[in-house]
């Protein structure tokens, strides 16, 4: 794969975010695959802790330890009103998250290369990119699926972990009731304008006869 040049690359998440990203035994692989991407790829997008590494990487932007995790869905607004990643988006969203570490606003905005495009009052920062597109920051979890979080509660309770009901996810906080999707049409703008604007139309497709 090192000499295939690619449209899209997608770096997720993973449960380790506690750690320093020295200490993670495949950080020096991670490491060259962000490079990598640098070169061979039109537009790659970073979820979560994949969004952590490659701002510290790229940036040297620092992850900071949350006091209490960040879980549940969250209200966003949009920054960047006239940026193509949100077209379509409603000034205000709903959003999951759940990580035990933060990044800096400031850390991003003193930056000159990367903007923050979306954010919260409770979450912080949501979204941020290079200012090229190529590079897209996404701290949460547009992914997720109505379960995911009733999932993962539910999984830490079995190890023991303390953990509060998610935040705005079960109605009425009733951890028995059903939760809803509250951000499937967000999600699917997030991918299907990343996918259109920074990928298939920055691609150099060449075409032959």
């Amino acid at each position: 794969m090192k000499q295939l040049k690619f449209d899209g690359m997608i770096i997720t998440g993973a449960p380790i975010e506690t750690l320093p990203f020295h200490d993670v035994n495949y950080w020096n692989e991670m490491t060259s695959i962000l490079d990598w991407t640098t070169t061979n790829v039109t537009s790659t997008l970073h979820i979560c802790w994949g969004a952590q590494a490659g701002l510290f990487h790229h940036y040297k932007i620092k992850k900071q330890p949350l006091t209490n995790k960040l879980f549940g869905i969250y209200s966003h607004k949009v920054d960047v009103p006239n940026v193509n990643l949100l077209r379509g988006f409603d000034d205000v969203f709903l959003a999951p998250h759940s990580r035990h570490t933060t990044v800096s606003r400031e850390d991003i905005e003193n930056t000159d290369d990367l903007m923050v495009l979306s954010s919260s009052n409770e979450a912080g920062v949501y979204i941020a990119s290079s200012r090229d597109g190529r590079r897209v920051y996404v701290m949460g979890h547009s992914e997720y699926d109505a379960q995911t979080l009733k999932q993962e509660y539910e999984r830490d309770l079995k190890r023991g972990i303390a953990c509060e009901v998610p935040f705005n996810y079960f109605p009425e906080d009733d951890a028995k009731a059903l939760p809803l999707l509250q951000w499937r049409a967000h999600s699917n703008l997030l991918f299907s304008n990343w996918l259109n604007y920074y990928v298939y139309q920055e691609t150099p497709y060449h075409l032959h006869d």
